[in-house]
């Protein structure tokens, strides 16, 4: 394909590539009120935001850990270990 950027013609070819297969974890958790801790996270070559919205995802599905809509994630790295605050008690 011939694609026109800025008054310039670049000549573009499509080529398929493999996506990376998700990554599946298992988390150990301890229901409290609105809060939810998290414990056990493993550890992951992605960024934290990542494994923020990944935690985030998990508990937002009403069959996860009870879920419900997420207030806030607060992720430890290094303690490999999370708090997931619902809106509600879940």
């Amino acid at each position: 394909h011939a694609v026109n950027l800025d008054n310039k013609i670049a000549d573009v070819r499509v080529k398929p590539f493999t996506l990376e297969m998700g990554i599946k974890f298992e988390l150990h958790v301890t229901i409290s009120g609105k809060k939810i801790n998290v414990s056990e996270v493993p550890e992951l070559s992605i960024p934290d935001d990542w494994m923020r919205d990944k935690l985030e995802l998990n508990f937002y599905k009403s069959e996860q850990g009870g879920g419900g809509e997420v207030e806030n994630v607060n992720y430890e790295k290094q303690s490999r270990t999370a708090v997931i605050t619902f809106l509600r008690p879940p």
